[in-house]
């Protein structure tokens, strides 16, 4: 979405070809095409000689890219034919249902990707932009410009284009062969058996799909890898790169994900699913370019790799492959410790008079409304309760002993409040972690009561906890005992007792990646609940160490 709004605010700043939209009282597609012989007459005596005009000249829901005469003739030149009579019929069957989707789209869902449906030939169509002197026009597979959009029909849309679109002939694994440029990245697919995955188009279109993240000579050569000899050497741990449990095969497989993922796909997603079992890629989109792997840990940014854009969505029988512009491997990182401080997130960060400076409420005026990229709570009944606040203070009693003193306050409780809060976590390493909800502990009235549950990527955490009970006292060894811990540097019990830590229980994270976690109210009512932290914790850790100062910075006594 991002990247077609960049689209959209470059060709608003460029001058547009003309091109026209209309509104046609023909009935159907093949009247339209008939009432402009000049122009579509080659495409019509295709469309007869296939057999195709019959359902096209009945009601339904197409979508047709029309080519036009001179269009036409091009192709026919390219591929040595002297009229439309001379093709063979199989291919001009083949022609017609690379232009047609059973589906009404407009240029409104052009979006710098895939369409959101295949074409009758099975395939994918790309769209993009193209900027040329100045002029931007729609481009269809960087085959075909349109040239007359959004021509709309009794029974659906016409696209009029300057040139014939030509379905891939080729798989990925195809493709990559025949450019030199990643004769190093192939001869891995193939000594790691993944090649042949790559060539073969499964008659199953649910299974045929597969997305690759290919490196060429030159970004595999700038991390020190000149030949296939050189990444064996470093990537071959067993001396067999077909043994599943050979790093060079782990390396291949990292680079291929399920399904037909176009970058406008893969932008959608945090992260995806490799063909290495349990191992994801994360995804970002900084500064309109798709990152893969840039991710934090402890405060520690790892720099990922972009995905180049001019020489990526290249379409292929069974998928799709992208060009990355460096190397990057797989890495095992054993199971790390995240204290996060649920305070900073990302919408709160970009305001700099107001983070860590003050409080401020957004208010979410219908169900509908998305405020936040990584926080969304449940509608409740009760609209101007539908709220979310980033309280900060050095005085309130809230959040004054709090990290950074600042928390973000839920309204929760069933029917008329937010009856679930709902949060991104940020990347957390794969392995069996306990989890710690870290609060600031408010009672609005004596009888206020706020039991939650806590759910983790959709599973139910054994032990509850409630936003209005105080920390017990007791040693450490005596609080970890009953699930109970203090998270923030030691001060006066009657000053830090509302600064409670409580453990809903242990996780075991499959994949590396960002996880998702829900707030459940079961019982209770009340605006005012302050969540400060959230720990996750490796199992064989110290749960009790480190604590935390006001100024976010770690107590190891």
């Amino acid at each position: 979405m991002l990247a077609l709004l960049l689209t959209s605010a470059l060709i608003t700043a460029c001058k547009k070809n003309q091109i026209e939209l209309l509104t046609t009282d023909d009935v159907n597609i093949v009247g339209y095409l008939e009432k402009y012989p000049d122009s579509f007459s080659l495409f019509k005596q295709i469309l007869d000689r296939t057999e195709t005009s019959a359902f096209l000249n009945a009601y339904g829901a197409y979508t047709c890219f029309a080519p036009t005469n001179s269009g036409v003739n091009a192709w026919l030149a390219k591929i040595n034919a002297a009229n439309v009579d001379a093709v063979d019929i199989e291919v001009l069957k083949n022609m017609v249902q690379f232009h047609l989707l059973t589906d009404t789209i407009t240029t409104a869902a052009f979006k710098d990707g895939k369409l959101p449906v295949p074409t009758m030939f099975g395939q994918y169509l790309v769209t993009g932009v193209n900027f040329d002197g100045g002029a931007s026009s729609y481009m269809i597979n960087r085959q075909a410009e349109i040239t007359r959009s959004n021509i709309r029909v009794g029974n659906g849309m016409i696209h009029q284009l300057n040139n014939v679109l030509e379905p891939s002939s080729l798989t990925i694994a195809k493709q990559l062969e025949a450019k030199p440029e990643y004769s190093v990245f192939v001869q891995a697919l193939k000594e790691t058996g993944f090649y042949d995955v790559l060539n073969t188009v499964d008659a199953d279109t649910a299974k045929r799909w597969m997305t690759v993240i290919a490196e060429s000579n030159n970004a595999l050569a700038d991390s020190g890898f000149a030949s296939y000899a050189a990444l064996k050497a470093r990537y071959s741990t067993l001396g067999d790169p077909s043994n599943p449990n050979d790093s060079l095969h782990m390396y291949v497989a990292y680079h291929i994900l399920g399904g037909v993922k176009f970058l406008g796909d893969i932008i959608t997603s945090p992260s995806h699913q490799t063909f290495q079992p349990q191992e994801v890629i994360s995804v970002q989109l900084i500064n309109q370019n798709v990152i893969v792997n840039e991710n934090e840990f402890n405060g520690i940014v790892e720099k990922g790799i972009a995905l180049k854009r001019p020489s990526s969505d290249n379409a292929a029988t069974n998928g799709v492959w992208h060009d990355a512009d460096a190397h990057y491997s797989l890495k095992y990182r054993p199971p790390t410790a995240v204290y996060w401080e649920v305070s900073a997130f990302e919408e709160v960060m970009k305001l700099p008079a107001v983070y860590g400076k003050s409080s401020l409420t957004w208010r979410r005026e219908t169900e509908a409304d998305k405020l936040f990229k990584d926080i969304d709570w449940g509608w409740g009944s009760n609209a101007g309760t539908n709220i979310f606040t980033y309280s900060y203070s050095t005085s309130s009693s809230i959040t004054r002993y709090a990290v950074h003193n600042d928390c973000n306050q839920l309204p929760l409780g069933l029917p008329a409040r937010p009856i679930w809060w709902e949060m991104t976590t940020p990347p957390i390493v794969k392995g069996k972690y306990k989890i710690w909800i870290c609060y600031a502990r408010s009672k609005q009235s004596s009888s206020s009561n706020m039991l939650c549950q806590v759910s983790v990527n959709g599973e139910v955490m054994p032990r509850t906890f409630n936003f209005t009970d105080l920390r017990p006292k007791g040693s450490d060894s005596e609080l970890e005992a009953i699930g109970w811990k203090q998270y923030t540097e030691s001060r006066p019990y009657a000053s830090d007792s509302n600064y409670a830590a409580k453990l809903v229980g242990t996780y075991e994270f499959l994949t590396t990646q960002r996880q998702t976690i829900r707030i459940t109210p079961l019982s209770g009512t009340q605006n005012n609940n302050f969540l400060d932290m959230i720990h996750f914790i490796p199992i064989d850790e110290n749960q009790i160490l480190p604590r935390f100062r006001i100024d976010g910075s770690k107590v190891y006594n």
